[in-house]
């Protein structure tokens, strides 16, 4: 969830400059743990969560601004950048299990509130959100509410933080310097860092359900992996 009003866009050279322990902290912070627990129910919180199935993604554009172009270019992209992740768009509504909302500001907490939760008095936090409904088995589907017209860099960033948090990194760390897994960071694009911490965790070697003490003795090969496939 995104609570940050951004303004510019912070480019690669901040964003790769840091060493290997870092990574292996920030793994362990956004994919052990939940921003919000109570938003999350079911999701497992202190256990791997990742899809098994492929994840079939469909796109709802409400607003009046159509960003459907941007956020179809991201999503069908990710295979390419995540390994072991199995994406496509789903045909219908009813065939998707992540489902992503484009809004105006106006609409954002009755699509919340109507769409995601069906709770229409629910207090709706944030600037955009992703609802993640897991189990020990795995991810059962993922819902994301993305504001399309209160800028670009907002826009950018809330679709990248989202979507990503809703294949499973699911926590924020006020720590996590080179992450969009982080309110205070202004990154509006798929950082290096963050794609070593998806590459970890889509390794077929780290199973939905697992603890941080089961994954502990793997992450140093779950790094060197991730390096593999993300490059320089």
């Amino acid at each position: 969830m995104s609570v940050f009003t951004v303004t510019t866009s912070t480019r690669p050279a901040l964003a790769n400059n840091f060493q290997d322990s870092e990574v292996i902290a920030g793994f362990n912070k956004t994919v052990f743990g939940a921003e919000i627990k109570s938003l999350s129910w079911g999701s497992q919180t202190n256990r791997v969560k990742k899809y098994v199935t492929p994840v079939k993604v469909w796109i709802d554009n409400r607003s009046k601004l159509n960003r459907l172009k941007t956020v179809r270019g991201f999503v069908t992209d990710l295979p390419s950048q995540i390994s072991g992740l199995s994406l496509y768009l789903a045909r219908t509504p009813k065939e998707a299990n992540f489902r992503i909302y484009i809004v105006d500001a106006a609409d954002y907490q009755r699509t919340v509130q109507d769409e995601v939760f069906h709770d229409s008095q629910m207090d709706v936090p944030g600037q955009c959100i992703v609802r993640v409904l897991s189990r020990r088995s795995g991810i059962l589907r993922s819902d994301a509410v993305i504001v399309s017209d209160q800028g670009l860099s907002l826009f950018r960033r809330c679709m990248v933080e989202e979507i990503l948090q809703g294949l499973g990194p699911v926590n924020d760390d006020k720590s996590l310097n080179h992450s969009v897994f982080n309110d205070l960071t202004t990154f509006d694009y798929f950082t290096r860092y963050d794609r070593l911490i998806l590459n970890m965790l889509y390794n077929p070697s780290v199973k939905p359900g697992m603890t941080q003490r089961q994954v502990n003795p793997m992450v140093g090969n779950l790094l060197q992996y991730a390096k593999q496939v993300v490059g320089r």
